[in-house]
Formats: structure tokens, sequence, C-alpha cells
């Protein structure tokens, strides 16, 4: 366009030359018709050789115009081209974190080392106060408890523990791909290790992080291998006004609400943390009900997952009579309202036909075994060999629930706080006793012992505050308390002590996040000091007791009274 016009403005140019040169040459233009009537035709000549020209660059200017049209529809559909076959693909990203703990336990209780031997110490008929319990049956052992009451060996053991540095390195490969508007796939894959371990099982201390579990396998420390942590598709439709979401395969169900908070993160799973914050693999059907009900954020999800498969690949699977039931998790989360600055959320969870235990693998400090006879053998494990674990028993149902109420006072105070609140509620309902030979020994069953089958309700408050400080950081203040039957499925929580959200009694952890890229990288300096009140926190087999009346028989494997934990991180994220 622009050189078109600079040849009109050439041609006009030389066309006032011309005149102002005939002109020029004709002095006596004025007075000779002759020379007049040429430069009349000479003038006419011009004049229609610059309308011709015109004309000609009008049509340029046209079809450039029409040429123009044509590069800008071709590029836009170029562009979508590309951007429709890029999000067709997979697009990956990564998170690798760096961590330091400093892990110190004071005051934990155990079991002397002459009343642990007295398992493997064999049983003397005729004078049972020489012997052990070793090839005794099931009412001698009880009998000999019994009579330990008041022996001194009954009195646990007390002592602090500390690891002043361990290291660990949490890396992720996020995965997301946009097949159409109505269909994509999310997943990630993940390794979790100690620096200087790969073994990849731990040995067992009593607590369900010492287990190497389907639930748990890139949640918590592992080895350096890489696995799969989610993975899942999503459907989108409508009926209506409602929008449908249908979600299947390995559920985004770790890391959910408020721990975002901690993370410096988007929500990193669906259920509240507050109640489950376990890998599991499942479904789930969300219906948008904001439009319907007019209620800002309104929505209401079903939710489906299998905790345990017991016909495939277990000891019982291709025997005949009884076999264990699957354990399946059903339950809803209903956003009730949500303004992108103040949110409630209601989660309920129902799980049937608890077990003893999960697939997995640990190192057992001993084995139990009850023989033909009647009697039980326990047998040191002196070589630390790896055992693989499943259950016995289904124990009973499980139900939780929780509310969650989160707030940022950026409207009301000009201040980047963000406050939440959090109240659980758990119950029990046991059916039977474990038929694996040490727990039935001692008469465990869902949060019973004794051969008690009683039902439990446990409580649990979880709250927080998230405040802006200099260079755009955030300082954290996080509080929660669970009773004396408080159980909630939440051992994939990062950790290295202990699940803080199942614990019975009191944690508090205070957090300070720098960015040093936005969130793309950041370092993280935290401290947690828990408070137990209860043993058993985050187990479900046997009665809890108060850690202050806690016998040697209550501490066959130790029994955390108060732990703190330091740490520092630095986080990459892109």
């Amino acid at each position: 366009m622009e050189k078109n016009k600079s040849s009109r403005n050439k041609l006009l140019m030389l066309f006032w030359a011309g005149f102002f040169m005939v002109m020029t040459l004709s002095p006596n233009v004025l007075m000779a018709d002759t020379q007049i009537d040429a430069l009349k035709e000479q003038l006419n000549q011009l004049t229609e050789m610059m309308q011709k020209v015109e004309k000609k660059l009008a049509e340029m200017e046209d079809k450039n115009a029409d040429k123009e049209s044509e590069i800008a529809e071709m590029d836009e559909r170029l562009n979508e081209a590309e951007l429709h076959t890029s999000t067709d693909k997979l697009s990956l990203g990564v998170e690798l974190r760096s961590r330091g703990d400093s892990i110190h336990y004071q005051d934990m209780i155990s079991a002397p080392d002459a009343l642990m031997g007295m398992f493997f110490t064999d049983y003397n008929a005729g004078n049972p106060n020489l012997g052990g319990l070793n090839n005794a049956t099931k009412a001698q052992i009880q009998g000999m408890m019994a009579g330990l009451a008041s022996n001194p060996l009954n009195v646990p053991e007390k002592n602090d523990i500390d690891n002043d540095a361990i290291f660990t390195s949490r890396f992720r490969i996020n995965m997301k791909a946009k097949i159409n508007p109505q269909l994509s796939f999310a997943g990630r894959l993940a390794a979790y290790k100690v620096w200087g371990d790969s073994s990849g099982v731990q040995n067992y201390q009593g607590g369900m992080n010492d287990v190497t579990l389907d639930g748990t396998t890139s949640s918590l420390p592992n080895d350096d291998s890489i696995h799969l942590e989610r993975a899942y598709f999503n459907y989108k439709n409508a009926v209506g006004s409602v929008p449908l979401n249908f979600s299947l395969g390995r559920r985004p169900s770790t890391e959910g609400p408020p721990m975002e908070y901690g993370e410096y993160s988007l929500e990193g799973g669906s259920p509240m943390a507050h109640i489950i914050n376990w890998q599991f693999d499942g479904a789930s059907l969300n219906f948008g009900l904001e439009e319907a009900t007019n209620v800002p954020g309104a929505a209401f999800k079903l939710c489906y997952g299998v905790g345990f498969e017991s016909d495939f690949g277990n000891s019982t699977s291709m025997k005949s009579g009884e076999q264990l039931k699957d354990v399946h998790l059903f339950g809803f989360i209903a956003n009730l309202f949500d303004n992108d600055t103040t949110s409630a959320v209601l989660n309920y969870a129902h799980a049937f036909d608890i077990t003893d235990g999960f697939t997995g693998q640990t190192v057992m400090p001993f084995s139990a075994t009850l023989n033909p006879d009647g009697t039980y053998t326990f047998e040191q494990n002196t070589g630390g060999y790896i055992s693989r674990t499943e259950p016995s028993t289904n124990l009973g149902d499980w139900d939780a629930l929780t509310m969650l109420v989160r707030t940022n006072l950026t409207e009301k105070f000009d201040k980047d706080i963000d406050l939440f609140l959090s109240f659980g509620w758990s119950h029990t309902s046991p059916k039977q006793t474990s038929a694996q030979p040490f727990y039935n020994l001692m008469g465990q069953g869902l949060l019973n012992s004794n051969g008690e089958l009683e039902s439990r309700d446990g409580y649990s408050l979880y709250t927080g505050a998230i405040f802006p400080m200099p260079f755009s950081a955030r300082w954290g203040f996080e509080y929660n308390w669970g009773s004396e039957y408080w159980f909630n499925f939440t051992g994939a929580e990062d950790s290295l002590v202990d699940s803080k959200l199942a614990v019975r009694g009191h944690v508090f952890e205070s957090y300070y996040i720098q960015p040093i890229f936005s969130d793309t990288f950041f370092v993280k300096l935290g401290a947690r000091y828990y408070d137990y009140d209860y043993t058993g926190s985050g187990n479900p087999l046997g009665a809890p007791v108060k850690i202050s009346e806690a016998t040697s028989m209550d501490a066959l494997f130790p029994v955390v009274d108060t732990a703190w934990n330091a740490y520092l991180s630095a986080t990459l994220r892109f």
C-alpha cells in the first residue's frame, strides 16, 4: 500500500514538471493559437496518461487488499491448527524439591528388652514364671501377661531419639493433554527418596509410614524408582444448564484442600486432606450447580474408590472357603459456596469392610505364627528380611465427615490474608477382631482391644492463617487437634515423622515461604511440634491408650510422646 502511494506521488510530480517545462519552452504561447492548441493536446495526453496510471494503481491496491485479507485468514487458520496440534499432544511440567529435616523425638516409650526377650524364650509349663511366651497357647500367654501387671518389666523405658540431619529429594513429572473441548487427560509420575537410601522398604515401628503401600508409594520416601501417582481422564458434557464432569483412573487424591497453602500451589486434589490423603484408584461424577441454584461455585461430586483388591495376588486368592471382601469407598464432596474470596466445602466418605492391613512390604522385627496345636511361635527377624504383608480380616466400616471454610481478607482489609477452619468427625463400626496371630492374641480390632467390638466416634479440628510478608513472602501458622478415637486415611501426607492430621493430640506448625522467581522457584523454612495424647495415631488396630498411662504391653512398638521437626526446602517448579 505504501509503495503504491509513493508511485502515484512520483507521477504527479512528473506531470507538473512536464507542464511547467512546456510553459517554459513556449514563451509566446498566449499569442499563438497553434501553439495553444498543441499545448492543450499535450496536457490532454498527460491527463489521460495519469488517469490510466491511477486506475492501474487502484486495481493493484484492491488486489493487494484481497491478498492481505487472504494472508491474514491463512495465518489465523495456521495458528489454530498449530494450537490444536500442540494441545492434542502431551504437555509436561517438572517439579523438584530438595529438603533437609532435623527430627527429634522426646520421651519415646518402648518395652524393655527383657520383656521383648520373653517372646523368644520357650514357655515353661512346669514353672511359667521362669519361662517365656514362645510355644505357649493363647490362654497361657494371656495369663502371663495379666501377671505382668505389677511387674517392673511392665513399666516402659523412655528415650530421646535424634536424627539431626536427613535429606530428601522429591521429583515429579506432571502430564496434561487436551484432546478436544470435552475430553482431557492428566497424570503424575513421581520419585521420592532419602539421600543415601534406595531400599524402598522400611523397618516396621508400628506406624503406617513404615509399610510400602499402594496408597503411599510416591507420597512418602521410598526408593529411586518412578511411580505412577496419578493417571485419569476427564469427560465434560451437560444436561440442560447443569455441566457434568466424569473422571476415571488413578485419582488426584493427595494434598487436597487446604494443604495448598503450605505447598505454595493450587489445590492438589479433590478430597479434603483432613479425612483423606491417600493414593487410590476410582471414579468421580461432578455436577456444576451454580447456574441452576444461583449459588456461586455450587457443585456436587460423587466419588468412588477401591482401597484393597482381595482376589488378586494374595495368598488366599485361589483358595476355597470364605474370602476377604474388597474394600470399597464411597462419598461426596459438596461445594456449598465459592465466590473466589470465601468458600465452604462439605466432604463425606464411607469405607466398607476395612481390613487389618494392606498389601505391602516392610521389615518386621519379629513374626508370630499360630500353630495347628493352638500354640504361638515368635521368631526374631535378625537378618532384616523383607516381608510381604497382606490383611487377614475385614474389621468393620468407617465413616468420616469434614467441613472446610476458607476466606481471603484482601477485599475487607486490603491485606492478602488467608484464613481456614476445618472440623472433622469419624465413626468406626467394628464387626470382628483381627485373625492375624499377633493382633488376635491382643484381641485387637477396629479401635478396640481385648476382643471388644464397640463403635467409636472421633473428632478433629484443623485451622490456619497465612499472612503476606515483605518481598512477596508468605508466613503461615497451622494447628490441629485430634480426640482419643479420631481416625482418618491420611497416611500419604508428606511427613517423615507422621501424618499430623492423624494425630490424637496436638500439632503446631509454622512456615515461611520466600519466592525467588514467583512460584517457579522458592524456598520454605518451617517447623512442627507434635504433642501426642493417645497411642496408635493413624492406626485402625487396637484401642488408644493415654500415653501417660501406657504400659510396656502398650509399647511393644515404640510410642511417640512429643516430637519436633525443623525443615528447609528449595523447590523448582515449571
